[in-house]
């Protein structure tokens, strides 16, 4: 049977989720020692025990939700009395740690045209897995833009095809023209990522927004765009683009203010 170990390892490779559980703490009789670990994974399957029983039910829970909301937890529990709502009768305590393993989040950069690949740097530096995207094929690969995780030659609108796009996906698009955020935006519309923005001026995005409730796409889905995308820092070269761009990426996510930090 694979290891934990050698099951994290994979985790990583293929940028999967999971929740390990951890016995921290032993005192008394308990199921398991100190350093059992568990291995849980979304689907429902996990490799490894915390003691099974009603214990290990309760600590699955609390996996599954330590993989959805992505903060860890340290659970305690008396194993004496069920019939005061305790998971077991051997008389001693257990401790658990459940810890969200996590990939790196993801950043889709859709357009290689020049502020496509300034962010694509920018984001990879920052520590996203990132994913780049064109229609264009000759621009789609590593000789022209280096430093992608992955490469998606395809249109914009069969993105959600070939990636999966969560909550901790965010989608940038540094295309050519309004013409095509306005024919591949509407499946992004529906994905559940964390941030949308399309980079070009005020009168661009005024265009594509005509283009897609001509389509008959909600209000409600086209506000979730960001754009023009980015603070305003008065960049100009594709480099400076890229700075303001992923900042308010970095403010969005982490709730910052944008403000200066002094005064």
């Amino acid at each position: 049977m694979q290891s934990i170990y050698q099951a994290l390892a994979e985790l990583e490779k293929n940028h999967e989720t999971a929740a390990l559980c951890t016995v921290t703490g032993s005192e008394g009789s308990t199921p398991r020692h100190v350093g059992s670990k568990m291995l849980v994974y979304p689907d429902g399957h996990f490799i490894g025990t915390v003691g099974g029983g009603d214990l290990e039910h309760r600590v699955l829970d609390e996996a599954w939700m330590a993989i959805s909301d992505g903060q860890p937890r340290m659970l305690h529990y008396n194993m004496a009395d069920p019939s005061r709502g305790d998971p077991g009768v051997c008389g001693g305590q257990v401790e658990v740690f459940v810890e969200p393993i996590l990939p790196a989040p993801q950043l889709v950069v859709i357009g290689a045209g020049h502020v496509g690949k300034a962010v694509v740097h920018l984001a990879k530096w920052l520590g996203y897995r990132v994913v780049l995207s064109d229609d264009r094929a000759d621009f789609c690969k590593p000789e022209a833009t280096p430093g992608a995780d992955v490469y998606l030659p395809v249109p914009m609108n069969e993105l959600p095809k070939h990636i999966q796009i969560d909550k901790r996906t965010v989608l940038i698009l540094t295309t050519r023209g309004s013409a095509i955020d306005a024919a591949g935006l509407s499946p992004l519309l529906d994905s559940a990522s964390s941030y949308i923005g399309v980079i070009g001026s005020k009168r661009r995005w005024a265009t594509t927004v005509k283009a897609l409730k001509e389509k008959g796409i909600p209000d409600e889905k086209i506000a979730k765009v960001h754009s023009p995308m980015g603070l305003e820092l008065e960049a100009e070269t594709p480099e400076e683009i890229a700075v303001s761009i992923m900042a308010e990426v970095m403010m969005i996510k982490d709730k910052g203010t944008g403000k200066p930090m002094k005064g």
